[in-house]
């Protein structure tokens, strides 16, 4: 028995988008467990570990590459609709891949050092390691230098505004 199911909407544009993000989700998952879909993903999973760049960078650029050249034989309408897809798996892939909290190192040099330490640690609740170091060897005053303290604490790409909007 075959089961028809009614297509939700007919907009290419929409279909594209929560296509991607549908798609995404699903690579995202397997990368996250370790695994890979296709050549592409094994291409960016040894790729990732030289250049830098995230899985779903690698293999977006692959894909329009890939999308491009395509274009060419089913007309450039549709190569655009590809990329978009492959755009929002790319992004969703990033979400569920490495997490939605993107975690970032930050080594802060300021006059400031007290009142950051008391906010870090006090309203945000981040531990801190303070380095003890020097500041200044600019071009034309390298013989200038002053001590300093280097706070280096761990915080999420949502937190970094916070910790800017307060100073």
């Amino acid at each position: 028995m075959v089961v028809l199911i009614e297509p939700v909407t007919s907009d290419r544009l929409l279909v594209a988008i929560f296509g991607g993000v549908l798609m995404g989700a699903g690579v995202g998952l397997v990368i996250r467990g370790g695994g890979v879909i296709d050549g592409a993903e094994v291409i960016a999973v040894f790729t990732r570990r030289k250049v830098g760049f995230s899985n779903s960078e690698i293999i977006i650029l692959f894909n329009i590459i890939v999308f491009s050249i395509a274009a060419l034989k089913f007309g450039i309408e549709t190569g655009m609709y590809s990329i978009i897809t492959y755009f929002a798996a790319s992004k969703a892939t990033d979400y569920i891949g490495d997490g939605i909290e993107e975690y970032t190192a930050l080594n802060i040099v300021s006059s400031k050092y007290q009142e950051i330490k008391r906010l870090l640690v006090n309203d945000l609740n981040k531990g801190i390691t303070v380095y003890k170091g020097e500041r200044g060897y600019l071009p034309g005053n390298f013989d200038i230098k002053t001590d300093c303290e280097i706070i280096v604490t761990i915080i999420t790409r949502l937190e970094i505004k916070t910790l800017k909007n307060s100073f």
